[in-house]
């Protein structure tokens, strides 16, 4: 199943100096690990607000949650989803 999971960062509660190259390279390196491991299938930096959307490739809801909880910023609170979904095909690229 694939599920679309968005990031947001807690600006509001973290200071421009919380989010320091040491966290992100760690948080990209987790990225990498899970899509090297076939769940992250995609990942964009969002334009509307500080955070990500990931395309992820998982058997349920609670893997989605799971792999997304194992970010480093996730384990340190300062980002949240407020988006976990599962996606389906678009009726419309079916047959007729």
């Amino acid at each position: 199943m694939q599920f679309l999971v968005l990031t947001e960062r807690k600006t509001d509660q973290f200071p421009a100096a919380e989010w320091t190259p040491e966290r992100l390279a760690a948080e990209g390196q987790r990225v990498r690990e899970l899509y090297a491991a076939g769940v992250v299938r995609s990942i964009w930096r969002r334009k509307d607000r500080p955070g990500a959307a990931l395309l992820l490739e998982v058997a349920s809801e609670a893997a989605a949650r799971e792999a997304v909880e194992s970010l480093p910023l996730a384990k340190l609170g300062m980002i949240s989803f407020p988006v976990v979904t599962e996606l389906e095909p678009y009726p419309a690229f079916g047959p007729r």
